[in-house]
């Protein structure tokens, strides 16, 4: 049983593919586009614009820092160019290039981490990009991005194409169970608010937005109201959401497909701190890596099932009348 059929939502495409689709569409009306690979298109998807459009196409093999090389010159050239590899490879072996070549001149460049997470599954730990929205947030002028899902991610490159400057996206390899029907809201910097709730917030991205909105089901069987929000922008984040998510419901849940520290809690919890403090409670990987698996396995062991965002969410909401013995870290798994 895969991921979306233990959610009891419709499953839909992986959001990589749904990436690939909308790159070939804007590929086809924006003649300015070009895109580097770095040896691994057929997985990123990146191969669906290659095979339409060859002469726009560059694999440079397996070389990432090059990669960004490359891209950075196709910046400064005037092309809007997109560099694509798995999240793992591309933040962390060519992290240097990054920060002096695309955010430290602040040049347009998109890039684009595919196979995100542990639900990477069979690719094993090597493979699982954890760490990247904590390493990509921390670059100065870059905007991050977490879609939900394929129609999601469909709007998001879009949204990315339309912003001036360096951009980060991750995508996924599995299925994605389908959040949206129908024509997305999509603003960079702008959180959807998927469901109201009066009792606790729960704030997603990724794969884990189908979790909460479960979550969210299972709580109000138990007479907890919850909020959902898609936090698909991690930065430049909705603040404002966030604020009022504290002052509404008093308590707020982060959930993520990413280690806890620097990811979409850590962002959360700078937001709350600033603003509204208020209790809060953490679905995440806690300072571990994961193993070889299925995705669907991997996310119950370590503890990013909607049931875990059930459980944090409760504990979280009972220390809403106890806020004067400080705001703890409530563990979402293993």
């Amino acid at each position: 049983m895969n991921i979306a059929e233990r959610l009891g939502l419709r499953e839909g495409p992986p959001t990589r593919n749904a990436f690939g689709e909308a790159l070939r569409e804007l590929g086809r009306e924006n003649a300015n586009i070009v895109v580097v690979d770095g040896d691994v298109g057929n997985s990123t998807r990146t191969g669906y614009f290659a095979r339409e459009f060859p002469d726009r196409f560059f694999d440079v093999g397996i070389a990432e820092s090059n990669l960004i090389g490359v891209l950075s010159g196709l910046a400064a050239s005037g092309k809007e160019p997109l560099g694509a590899s798995f999240a793992c490879f591309l933040l962390n072996n060519a992290y240097e290039q990054i920060r002096m070549a695309i955010a430290f001149p602040r040049l347009n460049v998109k890039l684009i981490g595919s196979h995100s997470g542990i639900s990477a599954g069979e690719d094993g730990p090597s493979q699982m990009a954890i760490e990247d929205l904590a390493l990509a947030t921390a670059l100065p002028h870059f905007v991050v991005l977490a879609p939900a899902d394929a129609p999601s991610t469909r709007a998001a490159t879009r949204a990315l194409f339309a912003h001036r400057g360096p951009v980060y996206m991750r995508t996924s390899r599995p299925e994605s169970a389908i959040v949206y029907d129908g024509e997305v809201p999509f603003t960079i910097g702008r959180a959807n608010t998927l469901r109201e709730g009066d009792d606790v917030t729960l704030i997603a991205c990724g794969l884990l937005v189908a979790g909460a909105l479960q979550a969210a089901d299972d709580l109000a069987q138990e007479g907890i109201s919850a909020r959902v929000l898609d936090m698909h922008t991690i930065k430049p984040l909705d603040v404002e959401a966030v604020e009022r998510a504290a002052r509404e419901t008093g308590a707020i849940v982060t959930a993520e497909e990413h280690l806890l520290s620097g990811g979409l809690g850590s962002a959360v919890s700078q937001a709350v701190v600033a603003r509204h403090p208020v209790p809060m409670g953490f679905v995440a990987l806690f300072d571990t890596y994961a193993e070889s698996g299925k995705p669907e396995e991997l996310f119950a062991k370590y503890g990013l099932m909607p049931e875990d965002i059930v459980r944090v969410a409760k504990e979280t909401v009972r220390r809403k009348g106890t806020a004067q013995r400080g705001i703890g870290i409530e563990r979402g798994g293993g």
